[in-house]
């Protein structure tokens, strides 16, 4: 028996936890990105990137996002989409 494992892409996890929380009033980037990062702890994006890809994967599954991470300069952004 041959065990396979599949290289996980920072786009398909991303893609996959977005669609895991489909069914949600909307999707917290703070908390996803803490959730790809437990997950790909060697993960080099920054989270600005991680934020950008989430975001593009909320679009085309139509996902309401909260866009709350927190900004350079430590405020908590609120913006909703």
């Amino acid at each position: 028996m041959t065990n396979t494992f599949h290289t996980i892409t920072i786009e398909r996890a991303a893609e996959a936890y977005v669609l895991s929380r489909g069914r949600a009033r909307f999707l917290s980037i703070a908390q996803a990105i803490r959730a790809i990062r437990t997950l790909m702890p060697a993960c080099k994006a920054t989270d600005h990137d991680l934020e950008e890809i989430l975001a593009a994967a909320c679009i085309t599954h139509n996902v309401p996002v909260a866009f709350d991470t927190m900004t350079v300069d430590g405020s908590e952004q609120r913006l909703h989409s």
